[in-house]
């Protein structure tokens, strides 16, 4: 693979395109057919760029680290996100998933501090309290076989968003965000897989549930940011911390509107893909009981069973370890989209303006040519020595550059002291007879969920 971006001499023509093509789709066919398998046969092909006909969408793949960090990070300012989904649009508004250029820039900055360590270590408490609550549920199941472990975990994390966000609104509150927050995200993925569907302004059936469950969500919001706007009470919860927040600049804050674009953005983005992230955790540690044993006598020598401490988590590098191969193994994120503003250089190609971008996260995970027995489970890839030698972008699930997700190291946290809470008590067996398959959409879900029997432990 290449060492830079752009080469020095400029290539004629576009990128190659694979021949594998419908007669009339061309290669799009494939990708919407099987875009994992589609990806991973055309990057063995190419060096790390390579086009995909279609008769819609110009559309150049990078796979080449370099060149993924060329778009995120390096001309990241002639990118903007690949971004046609009007649900998405009209419940995020213009929060930091959906917005641009100076106005996306400004927002970034005002939301940062929200996001840092020493803020976050005030959640802890938040994360460890609904995790307790999930698990005395599973403990209490009469038939504990043959359970979704996928919806489980996302019931978790929308429970620890919620909380995160408002830690002191009432629960029916809370109830009515977590259920239309999670019906308007399976609208939403419905729709990015039926790109022929009527835009929302169209008064179909479906167009006016989705309607529905947005007023439902705006109906909620916003009196409880004009409630706590009027409140002398002091709140540490992210809502707070978003209203509080001053651009060093300008001395400007958030209005109204950014306050609840800001929120939707962080109840959609904050808890499918931690949830998903877990649930192929659980799978891989049932199917590979050697690292699963490693990480139990972990966590066990650590925390001796009690409840876990952020200082613990410091002290568990394996669990890390674990948790970061299960990313790279299945990034929740698995597909990152652009399209470039300017005509721009790539791997000696130019390319003009208004084309979009993929990049395959899931196959940058599994390219032999970064990773050493990419389709198996070792944890030690990320051990201090080894992840020095990894490039910046042939791991990024969390993206990378000014872009990269504000969220990452909540979810970071989250995660941790989840495994370790879950694991304290149960092992999780995939049910015999079931074997997930990946169902790619907006984020990487599993087809029928992922199915476990959930033993006790001793």
């Amino acid at each position: 693979m290449s060492e830079t971006a752009t080469a020095p001499k400029i290539k004629t023509g576009l990128p190659p395109a694979p021949k594998k093509s419908h007669w009339f789709f061309l290669n799009a066919w494939h990708l919407l057919k099987g875009p994992i398998e589609f990806f991973q046969e055309s990057s063995a092909q190419f060096d790390g760029i390579f086009r995909i006909t279609s008769r819609i969408l110009n559309i150049v793949v990078l796979t080449d680290p370099e060149y993924v960090k060329h778009v995120m990070q390096d001309n990241n300012k002639n990118y903007i996100k690949w971004f046609k989904n009007d649900v998405l649009e009209l419940l995020l508004g213009r929060g930091l998933l959906t917005s641009e250029g100076d106005f996306w820039r400004k927002q970034r900055r005002l939301a940062q501090p929200a996001f840092h360590k020493e803020r976050l270590a005030k959640m802890a408490d938040t994360m460890i309290c609904c995790t307790q609550q999930q698990i005395e549920k599973l403990e209490k199941l009469p038939n504990k076989n043959n359970i979704d472990i996928s919806t489980e975990m996302m019931e978790l994390t929308l429970n620890i968003v919620a909380g995160a966000m408002f830690s002191s609104e009432v629960k029916g509150a809370i109830d009515v965000v977590s259920h239309e927050i999670e019906r308007t995200s399976v609208m939403a993925t419905a729709r990015f897989n039926n790109p022929l569907r009527l835009p929302i302004r169209f008064p179909t059936p479906a167009n006016l549930a989705e309607r529905r469950s947005i007023k439902n969500l705006d109906d909620v919001m916003n009196p409880i940011i004009r409630e706590r706007r009027k409140s002398t009470q002091h709140f540490d919860d992210l809502l707070s911390m978003l209203m509080e927040v001053k651009d060093e600049d300008t001395g400007e804050q958030m209005s109204d509107q950014q306050l609840r674009d800001e929120t939707m953005t962080i109840f959609l983005a904050g808890h499918e893909t931690t949830a998903l992230a877990l649930s192929w955790l659980w799978y891989l540690l049932d199917k590979n009981p050697v690292e699963a044993q490693k990480l139990y006598d972990e966590i066990d020598q650590v925390t001796q069973r009690r409840t876990p401490t952020l200082e613990d988590l410091q002290r568990m590098p394996y669990t890390r370890m674990v948790m970061d191969e299960s990313l790279r193994m299945y990034p929740p994120a698995w597909l990152i989209m652009r399209e470039n503003l300017a005509e721009d250089i790539i791997g000696g190609y130019r390319i003009p303006k208004g084309y979009t971008f993929m990049i395959p996260v899931h196959t940058i995970h599994h390219d032999p040519r970064l990773w050493e027995e990419p389709y198996k489970f070792k944890p030690e890839r990320f051990s201090k020595e080894n992840a020095k030698s990894h490039h910046r972008f042939a791991y990024f699930p969390f993206g990378g550059g000014p872009r990269q997700c504000i969220g990452n190291n909540f979810a970071l946290m989250e995660m941790q002291l989840i495994i370790v809470m879950m694991l304290q008590k149960f092992r999780f067996k995939v049910t015999a007879g079931f074997e997930p398959q990946m169902h790619p959409m907006v984020t990487l879900r599993m087809m029928h969920g992922m199915r476990v029997d959930i033993k006790l432990r001793s």
